[in-house]
């Protein structure tokens, strides 16, 4: 009985520990970045899932700010990458260089690239070619890269911000859906509010200090975290309403809303699944609880879902978007 109530105080004491140390994260990226406190949320539960984002926005939203502000109050390691139509997988990964040992003879040797980091910003992913695209889809897979055929392993944890804008898809290489389901959210990144934006002129057009972020944790604080999040209970019944969530996307089966039978052409897999209910353990946990509720689930099906469902040209011509999809089969479900 005595274990029982030592481990029972000890999770008490991990959730309460986790709930901390994320609430002072937010409020410290909340110190420079304005307005979007669900994208911070969001960013974070990737980063606590292990996972990897996909930002698309506006030009001129802060994605970069964001993503270094983060990575700096997390005291994480921070890169950022231009993706660019002349990038080469090299210029990601590193390579190898003919380079003199101390003895004056030559030998390989290996000059990592800005890809070995805690936190990767894959800039516009969707204009450099889909050579370099799977050289980095790769690393983001096994958490390794290969040069010459030697593997080298990334620093943990890794995370992967890529952005894309809507404008300007001119001579870009749009992802294929098999590389954009290796993304965890694809996460909407909007204007500000009146208030927001007044907000952000006052702090960075003054003669005032940028603000700066304070580090709140570390790299082994939050593999820590990972493995919290992974030991979160999920009852059967919200499992099972996470199946039926993704399951009702797919057009092929019977008991798939109208909506998704007229307008999807393609519905998520089994991966959106495993995501689905990773993120819920994690928004479980940031709001203090040790259980996963239904609530949870809908309230992340958008940014899991939303680039793994593809529409026909129904769809399109209606004037059907993705969010409507996402709102009417939860609204079905119940």
């Amino acid at each position: 009985m005595s274990d029982n109530h030592t481990a029972d105080a000890n999770a008490a004491r991990d959730v309460e520990e986790f709930r901390y140390v994320m609430d002072n994260i937010r409020h410290q990226v909340g110190h420079v970045i304005v307005g979007q406190d669900e994208v911070v949320e969001q960013l974070l539960i990737t980063l606590l899932v292990g996972g990897h984002c996909l930002i698309t926005g506006m030009p001129g939203t802060a994605k970069t700010l964001l993503v270094r502000t983060l990575s700096e109050s997390l005291g994480l390691d921070f890169n950022r990458i231009q993706f660019t139509p002349d990038l080469m997988p090299t210029d990601i990964t590193g390579t190898d260089i003919i380079d003199d040992d101390e003895n004056g003879r030559r030998a390989w040797s290996f000059v990592p690239g800005p890809i070995f980091t805690n936190v990767l910003l894959a800039d516009e992913i969707n204009r450099t070619p889909p050579k370099t695209q799977a050289a980095l889809l790769e690393a983001m897979q096994e958490n390794s890269a290969t040069v010459r055929g030697t593997m080298h392993q990334l620093p943990k944890p890794f995370f992967v911000l890529a952005t894309q804008n809507p404008l300007e898809l001119e001579g870009t290489y749009p992802l294929p859906e098999a590389q954009l389901d290796r993304f965890l959210f694809n996460l909407l990144l909007d204007y500000l509010d009146a208030d927001s934006e007044m907000e952000v002129v006052a702090r960075f057009t003054s003669d005032r200090p940028t603000p700066k972020p304070t580090q709140c944790t570390d790299a082994e604080q939050i593999l820590a975290f990972q493995r919290l999040v992974r030991q979160v209970p999920v009852s059967e019944s919200v499992a099972r309403h996470a199946v039926n969530l993704v399951r009702a996307t797919r057009p092929v089966y019977s008991d798939a809303p109208d909506i998704v039978k007229r307008y999807v052409k393609f519905g998520a897999s089994v991966r959106a699944t495993l995501f689905l209910t990773l993120s819920a353990k994690a928004r479980a946990l940031m709001q203090g609880r040790y259980h996963v509720t239904v609530e949870d689930m809908n309230a992340l099906a958008a940014p899991v879902l939303r680039h793994r469902v593809l529409l026909n040209y129904f769809a399109d011509s209606d004037g059907v978007s993705m969010e409507d999809i996402i709102d009417e089969t939860i609204k079905t479900l119940g």
